[in-house]
């Protein structure tokens, strides 16, 4: 495995929009080319965007799904019962964030792990005072577990620990560069948006993220802002205000779509 380092300051070029940020990343994003589980090459790409952001100054979090090594929803649906369904999805999470830590810290990056889950022996209990401590330190924080709760997906989750980290903005990375008016996968003729008001996200039924997630978000004033993050340097750029993404806000920042 070829030895990752911390992008040097000066490959950051020009100044970073957020000060504090919440990254997202779906637990498929882990699987590099793999089926299942985790691509250790691909956990390094991602750890390095991250060293990217921390070298530029900006504190950053993150949550992580775990549909790479289990899914609850799919699992209740095939008939297990759903909280024990989502609590297995929840140790899940963790195991990415372990592995997502362990990326980090061969490149430099001080890391802790806070579990809403009690798991004193692998990492932190969440507690939110010292989360914010830790980003104040420059160490970068990996909430896992999800709210801790059944019944909520870790959209929520990412939502509900930017707004108590007082996040600047929420960054969600997925598999494409941006929000669509369908899959564009499936669909060519699919239109991707450059900015839409959270009201916009949830009157369209876009599922960008779940409708609880986008709520607190529009609550709480933080933007979603979508990119790709199988897309290297991506997410320097977006934190300068720049790259191909979608921001997620309030009415007025609204604007025109790429079509």
């Amino acid at each position: 495995m070829p030895e990752a380092k911390v992008v040097k300051p000066d490959r950051v070029g020009g100044s970073v929009r957020y000060k504090r940020v919440l990254l997202k990343v779906s637990g498929e994003a882990l699987m590099g080319d793999q089926t299942y589980g985790i691509d250790q090459q691909a956990v390094l790409r991602i750890a390095g965007e991250v060293g990217d952001a921390v070298s530029a100054g900006v504190q950053v979090c993150l949550v992580i799904g775990g549909g790479n090594i289990f899914r609850g929803l799919s699992a209740a649906e095939q008939g297990m019962e759903r909280a024990t369904a989502d609590y297995m999805g929840m140790l899940a999470t963790v195991m990415n964030a372990l592995a997502m830590q362990n990326a980090l810290e061969s490149i430099g990056l001080e890391t802790r792990v806070q579990s809403a889950i009690p798991m004193m022996s692998v990492c932190e209990p969440y507690i939110r005072r010292r989360a914010i401590r830790h980003l104040e330190r420059k160490r970068t924080v990996i909430f896992a577990a999800g709210t801790g709760n059944p019944f909520f997906t870790t959209d929520t989750g990412a939502a509900l620990r930017a707004a108590e980290m007082g996040c600047d903005a929420l960054l969600k990375g997925t598999q494409v560069d941006g929000v669509y008016s369908a899959d564009p996968k499936k669909h060519a003729d699919a239109t991707r948006y450059d900015q839409l008001s959270y009201h916009e996200v949830l009157a369209r039924d876009l599922r960008v993220m779940d409708a609880s997630a986008v709520s607190m978000m529009r609550d709480n004033d933080i933007p979603v802002i979508v990119f790709s993050i199988q897309e290297a340097g991506r997410l320097r750029e977006v934190l300068a205000g720049d790259g191909i993404c979608t921001i997620i806000g309030k009415p007025e920042k609204t604007g025109g779509e790429n079509g």
